[in-house]
């Protein structure tokens, strides 16, 4: 079959308005449930270990099935793909903020990881049809990626005002109207386009995947209540390792792998993907936790943490434009040492915040750790974008994306983990927290060295065409 004709001119602004209106509710929903869940633990009667659920049964979806849904998209139309995910994510966001116990959100919200890894490679990819031109592709991606980010920047408030006047229930409920308006809209402006010659799914190795980081997760955060050698962990660890071995055979075999093995062959690609997993564990799994230290340490309001917790992701969304920029003029290995470095610096230095500190002594620790990611997420990406052919440019900011995200899997289990097992030796939950930002912190200064050491080859910048505004969206879709 033929691939649809582009979106005409007059209609590509109207795309580019759905395009960004759609991923900005998929990464709104990223930042606005960290602001609720002291609300969420208060009146759903959970433990930590439920609001490591709430948030890992997302991102886990959103890992495992990203790459999938891109493919589905160009086989199967990326406009059918983008509105059935904007209807399952609606629904789902329905299903949550009905949700009268932790094992229902948590459906839900496993159900809305479906829908967001339908709709933000559709969406991408129906903007990328609709701008042939590659220097105007680049100008609309960079816009998406902007506009689309100011939903990280808006999560933590937006979140602590719906929470503060209505409940938890109403950071869902504000995924509805967005929902129908794209809906609505979409049907009449998008048009349709597939890619005929788009890759067979690779549906063992999708199954694989979710069952082996799946098992992991389970036994890493069920771990400290049941106990660390209870039989179910240590079958979810064997299960997960068994399931992950299998997932490397099966895609070193299969003529069209989800996750290219021969890709990590390549020092480049394989490095800054390794070192985009510790970006993930360490940024998400620590900002798991900024609310509630917030709330829980220092005694705030759930609106004021969601305020204070602003820095972060204010500095991210400001720095992170700047950030390809600069990889591209200073080469990758500077910039990327440079972002993990003062990240893993603030990490530390948020190890030693307790309850009597003062926000001032606070804010730019936030702030630091915001920015040193965001400075090293961009030109992580481009070094596996470039490490690869042309051809493979996609494919290799798609698993980039994916690995990130697995490392945010990893890092609110493992930090969670953490927590939980200082608590149980008798330390309290102020404790606890410190010495998780402690372990995120000397995880990621590591990691800057390590990145730094073997990247030392490769310090050539970035070719001029290397796609920024896409890897600007990858940041932003932490």
């Amino acid at each position: 079959m033929k691939p649809a004709s582009p979106v005409t001119v007059p209609n590509r602004a109207a795309l580019l308005t759905v395009t960004c209106l759609g991923q900005f509710m998929v990464l709104l929903d990223n930042t606005i449930v960290g602001a609720a869940l002291p609300d969420m633990q208060e009146r759903l009667h959970t433990r930590l270990t439920g609001l490591q659920w709430i948030v890992d049964a997302y991102v886990l979806l959103v890992a495992m099935l990203l790459l999938s849904g891109g493919v589905f998209a160009d086989r199967f139309g990326r406009k059918k793909m983008f509105l059935a995910g904007v209807v399952v994510f609606t629904a789902a966001s329905v299903l949550c903020s009905a949700a009268p116990s932790i094992g229902w959100l948590i459906t839900g919200r496993v159900v809305q990881g479906i829908g967001a890894a339908a709709l933000s490679p559709a969406s991408l990819a129906l903007l990328a049809a609709a701008y042939p031109v590659a220097q105007e592709r680049v100008k609309a991606i960079g816009l998406w990626a902007g506009l689309s980010g100011i939903g990280l920047a808006a999560g933590p408030l937006a979140g602590g005002v719906l929470v503060e006047a209505f409940g938890w229930p109403a950071i869902f409920l504000v995924n509805v109207p967005v929902g129908a308006v794209l809906l609505v809209v979409g049907l009449r402006v998008l048009g349709e386009s597939r890619n005929p010659n788009a890759p067979a799914i690779d549906v063992p190795g999708t199954v694989l995947s979710v069952l082996g980081v799946g098992s992991f997760t389970y036994a890493l955060i069920e771990g400290g209540s049941r106990g660390w050698t209870a039989p179910v962990i240590l079958g979810g660890f064997a299960a997960g390792a068994v399931a992950l071995a299998v997932f490397m055979v099966v895609e070193a075999r299969v003529p069209a792998p989800m996750l290219p093995v021969r890709l990590f062959r390549q020092r480049l690609f394989a490095v800054s993907n390794t070192a985009m997993i510790v970006v993930g564990f360490a940024l998400m799994g620590s900002s798991f936790f900024f609310s509630q230290f917030f709330v829980y340490v220092q005694g705030t309001s759930i609106l004021r943490a969601g305020v204070q917790t602003l820095p972060a992701t204010l500095a991210m969304v400001v720095v992170s434009p700047f950030a390809g920029r600069f990889a591209a003029r200073y080469g990758f290995r500077i910039m990327v040492t440079l972002g993990l470095a003062p990240a893993g610096l603030g990490l530390l230095a948020l190890g030693f915040v307790h309850a009597d500190t003062g926000y001032a002594n606070v804010w730019w620790r936030l702030a630091v750790v915001g920015s040193g990611f965001a400075l090293a997420m961009s030109p992580l990406t481009g070094a596996a974008i470039q490490s690869v052919g042309p051809q493979e440019g996609g494919l290799a900011s798609g698993v980039s994306s994916t690995t990130r995200q697995i490392g945010a899997v990893l890092g609110v289990a493992v930090l969670g983990a953490v927590v939980r097992t200082r608590q149980s030796g008798g330390a309290s939950f102020e404790q606890g927290l410190d010495s998780a930002f402690v372990v995120a912190g000397i995880v990621t200064l590591a990691t800057a060295v390590f990145t730094g050491l073997w990247l030392i080859k490769s310090t050539e910048p970035a070719r001029p065409t290397s796609p920024a505004p896409c890897v600007r969206e990858n940041t932003a879709s932490r």
